[in-house]
């Protein structure tokens, strides 16, 4: 009995491959060569391959590709716990600089549309300090400048690989 139900959905599945060509089936050519040119095979605002030089997309799939290349160039020094570029998250481990073994930093990196623009990245910075001894972390609060310098320095990389993109000879 078993083995006659693995035989019957092993058959649906086949059937539901879609031997049978009929119009349902075709896409016109012209209707093909138009989602070609675009760029994209889900039609206009779906994924993209590519994307176009003189936009602010940056060939991104969910998100601004400039925004998520240049956070990824900024923070690249940090180990990645998790990297979603369809929600345009980043969010990294704990990261403890040489020069100072008791202090250690984590940041979360929210890009927030495909527009290039300063209100389209959100950073969140973590910090935490060891006390001596006890070897428990506290979190330590971060200056808004830090953030801001951050987020700029981002920015600033996402410009510089936008116009790298527009210059580039086709």
């Amino acid at each position: 009995m078993r083995r006659l139900g693995i035989v019957f959905l092993a058959l649906a599945f086949l059937a539901g491959c879609g031997l049978a060509t009929g119009p349902s089936n075709e896409i016109p050519d012209q209707q093909a060569r138009d989602r070609a040119a675009e760029g994209s095979i889900f039609g206009e605002g779906g994924i993209t391959f590519g994307g176009d030089k003189g936009g602010d997309s940056g060939g991104s799939l969910g998100v601004n590709g400039f925004l998520w290349r240049a956070s990824l160039d900024t923070i690249s020094f940090f180990p990645l716990s998790q990297a979603d570029p369809f929600g345009g998250v980043i969010i990294t481990d704990w990261y403890t600089p040489p020069e100072t073994p008791n202090t250690r930093f984590k940041l979360n990196v929210f890009i927030l549309g495909r527009q290039l623009r300063a209100d389209g990245l959100r950073v969140s910075v973590f910090k935490q300090e060891q006390r001596t001894g006890s070897g428990v972390w506290e979190d330590v609060p971060v200056s808004d400048d830090t953030v801001r310098s951050l987020e700029n320095a981002i920015l600033a990389k996402a410009r510089e690989l936008r116009v790298a993109a527009i210059a580039q000879p086709e």
